[in-house]
Order: C-alpha cells, then structure tokens, then sequence
C-alpha cells in the first residue's frame, strides 16, 4: 500500500514538474514561436536583445506566415555520428516569400554560441543571409566566429535555440536523404521528402 502510494506521489509529482517545464516563462527579452512541423512541433526562443537583426528577421518571417508552409529540406549529419549535425529550413529562395539579405551577427558580438539546439541562419558570404536557418543537434562550437582563424572567420549568425522539441528534430535529421540531390557541401544532405512546415507562430510565454 505505501508502494502504491509512493509510486502514486512520484508520478503526480513529475506530472506537475513535467507542466510547470512546459510553461515556464521565456528568458528575459526572448520571443517564443511555434513551428507545427509534419514531423511533430518544435518550440523556440529567439532572442531580439542579443542578435536584433538576425531575431528581427525571423520574426519577420514568422509574422508575416512567410514560413507556413516551407520545408526542412537538408539533414547533414556528422560522419561516423549520425545522431549528430544539423537540420535546415526556410524558403529556399522562393521569390514570393524570400525578403532581402540581412547584416551579419557574428557570436563574437551576439555573445551567442552553436551549442545543442542553437538556432542560426545559413549563409553563404556574410551578409547574405535571407530566410533559411538551421538547428544544430550537439554542440558545433567550430561553427562560431574565430577572428584567430585565416579567412572568412566570422562563423555563422545564432540567434536562438530550442526550448522543447529537440525529439522532432532528431526525427528530422534521421529523415533519409537523396545520394545525389545537392550541389557542394549539400551533396547527399537533401532530404528525399522534405518536412513541411505547417504554420510557424508567435506564442505568449
């Protein structure tokens, strides 16, 4: 009987711990969205205060529903530990969603870094960044800027992270991938059906 009402106990407890994670507030000056996925639902926080014109662009796309039904379309996985890479999405340049490029924040100023589940935006040059962002799955600190390394050094712009759904985009980076889909680095690492995105949202926090 006092098993039962121990095992009893414990489960409400981690019911009311399990709620009280789900909505707990953002971190000051973050903005939460929604992205309803065909995979299941991803919850992020953007964060405005540390990377205003990265964040300001997302949340452009966001607000203006340019992201309702865009895709993930690349799961690069890391060699030999396909559990970890990175998962991207966005317009892909579609001219009736894509706005114009943005300035680049580099993590040297956001203070910013590409740990596990860090948001931030694909690129070319810097400077070109328009819609399509990616998710990183384990921590890719080589991704951040190094003004110590020759070259382009300035890495890539993060301006988020997930909250809750790390589980979806896992499912995503699993998804299987075309052998010759994808032109350079992205041979091989296009999605053979893309993940939809549903809707992508504002949430109260």
């Amino acid at each position: 009987m006092k098993r039962r009402l121990f095992l009893a106990a414990f489960a409400a407890a981690a019911l009311a711990a399990s709620a009280s994670a789900q909505t707990a507030p953002a971190a000051p000056g973050a903005v939460r969205v929604a992205l309803d996925t065909a995979d299941g639902p991803i919850l992020v926080e953007v964060y405005p205060d540390k990377a205003p014109i990265t964040a300001g662009n997302f949340l452009r796309y966001v607000d203006e529903k340019r992201f309702d039904g865009a895709t993930f379309y690349r799961a690069s996985k890391v060699p030999n530990a396909p559990e970890y890479g990175l998962v991207q999405g966005g317009v892909q340049n579609d001219p009736k969603r894509v706005l114009r490029p943005i300035a680049h924040e580099p993590t040297t100023k956001t203070g910013l870094s590409h740990v596990d589940g860090a948001l931030s935006m694909g690129r070319t040059a810097p400077g070109t960044a328009t819609s399509d962002f990616f998710i990183c799955v384990g921590d890719m600190p080589y991704m951040d800027a190094d003004p110590k390394q020759p070259g382009d050094n300035l890495g890539f712009a993060v301006f988020g992270k997930v909250i809750e759904g790390m589980d979806t985009v896992r499912t995503i980076l699993a998804e299987p991938t075309s052998p010759t889909a994808g032109e350079g680095v992205m041979k091989g690492e296009i999605l053979a059906k893309p993940v939809k995105i549903v809707t992508a949202r504002r949430i109260s926090s």
